[in-house]
Parts: structure tokens; C-alpha cells; sequence
């Protein structure tokens, strides 16, 4: 697996609109979207997306009328990625206390408790 880059928060909320859709989108379709949801400037979304294409978090096709732009990163590698960093950050703590105060501050389907307790239950094997 390739070297994924540091990615900061901001950076993320771009990822996840690339990621919640299977082609790629322009600028102003991803400014769209956050501007709406987060209210911030397209000037913000712009540099946010440049900042992604110079770490190589995501691809810009150049080929057309307008640029297109596409995660080089998939869901798993990100989701794995900020997993580490989190636990790096909270080392000392333990992953008990971690784990309990995500389940206590989330609310829990009952699909959700399930999948966890097998989860564990394979775990404990």
C-alpha cells in the first residue's frame, strides 16, 4: 500500500464528497456541496482541493472542459489512516476507555451492537 499522506480535518471533508460519489466532480461541484454543509467560502474548497492534488490524496483528470477531480485514496486506506492517528494521539489512555466513551457518546443500532459483539466475539477467539 502506498505512503498515505497527512491529511488534516478540513482536508477530510473533501475526501468524503469525493468518496460519496463514483465518478469524479468538478471544483464547483464539490464547493457546492461544502459550502452548503459547512458553510464555507468556494475560495476555501479550492485551496483545500489543491492542497489534496499536491499530496497526491487526489487525481485531477485534465482531459475535458473542466477539471475533474477523483479520490486516489480509498475509503478503507483513510478510514485505516485516521484510525492510527487517533490511537497515536490518545496512547496511554487505553483502548477500554476509548471504546467506552465511543459507544456511551454514539447512538447504537441494534444492527450496530450486533456487528460489534461479533466483531469482539471473533476477536476473543
Amino acid at each position: 500500500m502506498k505512503e498515505i499522506p497527512r491529511i488534516s480535518e478540513s482536508e477530510w471533508e473533501v475526501m468524503k464528497v469525493l468518496w460519496s460519489s463514483n465518478h469524479p466532480r468538478t471544483a464547483n461541484e464539490i464547493s457546492e456541496i461544502l459550502v452548503s454543509d459547512i458553510n464555507w467560502s468556494p475560495k476555501t474548497v479550492r485551496t483545500l482541493i489543491t492542497r489534496l492534488v499536491d499530496k497526491q490524496a487526489v487525481g485531477i483528470d485534465q482531459s475535458g472542459k473542466s477539471y475533474l477531480y477523483f479520490p486516489l485514496i480509498d475509503k478503507e486506506q483513510g478510514l485505516q489512516i485516521e484510525t492510527r492517528s487517533f490511537l497515536k494521539r490518545m496512547k496511554g489512555i487505553g483502548l477500554k476507555p476509548i471504546l467506552a466513551q465511543f459507544i456511551n457518546e454514539q447512538k447504537l443500532s441494534e444492527q450496530d451492537i450486533m456487528e460489534l459483539r461479533k466483531l469482539l466475539d471473533q476477536r476473543g477467539r
